[in-house]
């Protein structure tokens, strides 16, 4: 595996990973609500954000090009370098349980070690999404708190986790 730059064809796989509701907002939160989930929904969402400079997607293909997972490293605040936040974390449905996204974030924190200045990295999990978080944690991240999320889905209890360089 390796990771390549997001390209807007990306979006095509990532759709179709993403197959309920359920599945979009624990993926997304509530920063893309809209289900089912387009390709033009994320390119809509991502060229938005591209124009900050902080905002970098990222996607995670095999050895032979397929596209296999995909994340965001972006710096949550405009006024703070010190740290990035993964997010949209996500493997495609037919490898997960294999390593591949462990693999996937091993890899990312490695791209932040060599392409970032920073010395944490953060995500969010939601208490729900019980492989996310045992995945996040093989890798080291660890909880730091917990917030509730209101979303059109309900409410749930977002963990927030930290891993420092």
């Amino acid at each position: 595996m390796k990771l390549r730059i997001y390209q807007e064809e990306d979006a095509i796989f990532i759709c179709k990973w993403i197959r309920s509701e359920e599945e979009m907002f624990k993926w997304s939160a509530d920063r893309i609500n809209r289900f089912p989930l387009l390709p033009q929904d994320i390119n809509e969402n991502y060229r938005v954000q591209l124009t900050s400079g902080r905002f970098f997607p990222i996607s995670a293909v095999d050895d032979e090009g397929n596209v296999v997972g995909h994340f965001i490293i972006r710096y949550p605040k405009t006024d703070d370098d010190s740290a990035v936040r993964f997010g949209f974390v996500v493997i495609n449905p037919n490898l997960r349980g294999k390593g591949y996204g462990k693999e996937m974030l091993l890899l990312g924190i490695e791209y932040v070690k060599e392409h970032f200045k920073v010395q944490r990295i953060d995500l969010g999990v939601f208490e729900n999404n019980n492989n996310a978080r045992y995945c996040y944690e093989a890798v080291g991240f660890r909880e730091y708190s917990r917030r509730l999320c209101t979303m059109k889905i309900g409410t749930w209890e977002c963990i927030d986790m930290e891993l420092f360089l």
